[in-house]
This record gives structure tokens, C-alpha cells and sequence, in this order.
């Protein structure tokens, strides 16, 4: 099953489908759990302080579920909030991104590639909506 698919089933969807922004959810929804899931991977790493990179991990996850609901969210118009949410999610997903390469762990490097993608996706979306 595709989010994507979800979204173009909608009602709504006739008026206001938008392909740049389904594919930002689609993203938003893996950079969500990837992110929580690095943030828990650095948590048992040993021998150094990966306290920021958690940080910015659970932070980037929380931006990025709640841009994922308000993307998923089809009836009436909020383009304005979704717009500056979107940016904010992209900067939110690259500095998590820049953190996580700082460390050699596969799980930050899956994780800063997420993340990069995801902000991508999400400069389409915002550059797509009419404000």
C-alpha cells in the first residue's frame, strides 16, 4: 500500500492533488521512524557523547510527523502554515542530517540520508504550493 495512493484516493484530491507534496509525506513518514530509531541506536552507543545528535534525531522526528499530518490533510486550505512547515522541515532534516555525519555509526549514516532526501522532498512541496 502507497501513501501516495492514499492521498490521490482522497475526495479532495480532484482540486488539490499535488505530487510534490505526496512525495514529502512518503518521506516525511520514514524520516519520522528513521530518525526515532537513530536517536534510540545512540542511546546504546558507548565511549562518547552522542547527546546532541539524540537531541536533534527525536526533534527532526517530532517536525517530521507533524508535517506528515498536516500534508496528509487534503479538505479545506492551509497552504500558508503547511508552506512554512515544510521549509522549517527541511532545515530541521538538515541539520539532524549534518549532525548524524559526524558520527561513523551506520544508523546515523542511514539516518543523515533520510533526512537529506526528506528535506529535498519537502523544498518541492513547499516551492509547489500556492501561497
Amino acid at each position: 500500500m502507497s501513501i501516495r495512493k492514499m492521498i490521490g484516493l482522497h475526495p479532495a484530491s480532484a482540486t488539490h492533488h499535488n505530487q510534490a507534496l505526496a512525495d514529502a509525506v512518503h518521506h516525511l513518514m520514514y524520516c519520522t521512524k528513521m530518525c526515532a530509531s537513530c536517536a534510540d541506536a545512540c542511546l546504546a552507543e558507548t565511549g562518547m557523547d552522542m547527546t546532541q545528535c539524540i537531541r536533534l534525531c527525536l526533534d527532526c522526528s517530532d517536525i517530521c510527523e507533524a508535517t506528515a499530518r498536516l500534508g496528509l490533510r487534503r479538505t479545506g486550505d492551509d497552504n500558508l502554515i503547511l508552506k512554512e512547515l515544510l521549509e522549517l522541515c527541511a532545515r530541521m532534516c538538515e541539520q539532524c542530517a549534518a549532525e548524524c555525519e559526524r558520527h561513523d555509526h551506520e544508523h546515523c549514516k542511514l539516518c543523515a540520508q533520510i533526512c537529506r532526501e526528506c528535506a529535498a522532498d519537502c523544498r518541492n512541496a513547499a516551492a509547489s504550493l500556492a501561497a
